[in-house]
């Protein structure tokens, strides 16, 4: 599959939404297969610097493929979780003007079937982002506690039918180990009472998983509450989301004051606390013309701040 099937979601919105200065330091904290980072190095000129990070061994290699030659490039595999660490070991705190974050499974990571991440083709149950750390689903599955599961498909998934859903899961692992996605998507097939017009009846149980293997929402309030320390006064943040978990922690962070500096983090913010974020615009979703050529931006929401 050639990258031209690879291009970001609100891509151009996005890149136009940093409001690029040519000599300017941005960070792609979601590299994916580098459709807004090449957008991006092209507004750069030889002054200019683009760090990007991804957690995927898979996006490492495809960006030193592409990349590596450019001196203004430079990736490092990392959780967005761990930004500041990053940005601090590039010796770059408070130097970034503008930061991007691509929520969510990137569409190499859904189109390649023994990633194990969609229930449209089927391949080994996995989902992790990076396949080298941490428990895949299928080992999850294979030792999660019923009452735990609920939780997950009904927190992380949305998922109105969570009980019935996870019991039909336990039950058939209880028979033989579930280790295809189109295994698991049969077992939620047949246990959905309920079919969504448009959508699959596994598709929330997939997000609530996936999202709880890959720590997601965790990641993303970390690296939210990281950002002001990353950033230049005046610079942007845009953050491109696609469930309402993930949008609803981007809205409220935009909301949230910065307590002062030397404030314990254990105690409630004071009143007197300051804005971080002037948030710019309403949020921006595909247009038709988009949403006919790439389906999977249905969901998509972009939001934009700038730090003050």
């Amino acid at each position: 599959m050639n990258d031209q099937s690879h291009v970001p979601v609100l891509h151009s919105s996005a890149v136009q939404a940093l409001q690029i200065n040519p000599g300017g330091v941005y960070v792609d904290a979601t590299y994916g297969r580098g459709g807004h980072t090449q957008s991006v190095l092209n507004l750069l000129n030889e002054k200019g610097r683009l760090l990007a990070l991804d957690r995927d061994p898979e996006a490492i290699a495809d960006a030193n493929k592409k990349f590596g030659n450019d001196q203004r490039f430079s990736i490092v595999q990392s959780n967005f979780a761990d930004l500041t660490a990053v940005i601090e070991q590039q010796g770059l705190l408070q130097q970034v003007d503008g930061l991007l974050l691509d929520l969510g499974v990137s569409s190499p990571q859904l189109d390649v079937a023994e990633r194990g991440f969609s229930f449209s083709q089927d391949g080994e149950l996995d989902m992790r982002m990076d396949p080298t750390t941490g428990l895949s689903a299928t080992q999850w599955l294979a030792q999660v506690k019923l009452a735990d599961l609920i939780d997950v498909l009904r927190t992380f998934g949305e998922e109105r039918y969570s009980k019935r859903i996870a019991t039909a899961i336990v039950n058939a692992r209880d028979e033989a180990p579930i280790t295809r996605t189109g295994q698991l998507a049969e077992i939620v097939k047949q246990a959905h009472p309920r079919w969504e017009r448009h959508h699959h009846p596994a598709t929330r149980t997939f997000q609530g998983i996936r999202i709880f293997i890959n720590g997601e929402l965790d990641a993303v309030s970390k690296v939210l509450a990281s950002a002001p320390s990353v950033l230049k006064q005046g610079a942007r943040i845009v953050v491109i989301s696609f469930h309402s978990l993930e949008d609803r922690l981007v809205k409220r962070a935009f909301r949230a004051p910065m307590p002062p500096a030397d404030f314990p983090r254990h105690l409630p913010l004071p009143e007197m606390a300051a804005p971080v974020w002037k948030a710019l615009g309403k949020a921006v979703k595909a247009n038709e013309q988009e949403l006919s050529e790439n389906p999977r931006a249905r969901s998509a929401v972009m939001r934009v701040a700038v730090k003050l």
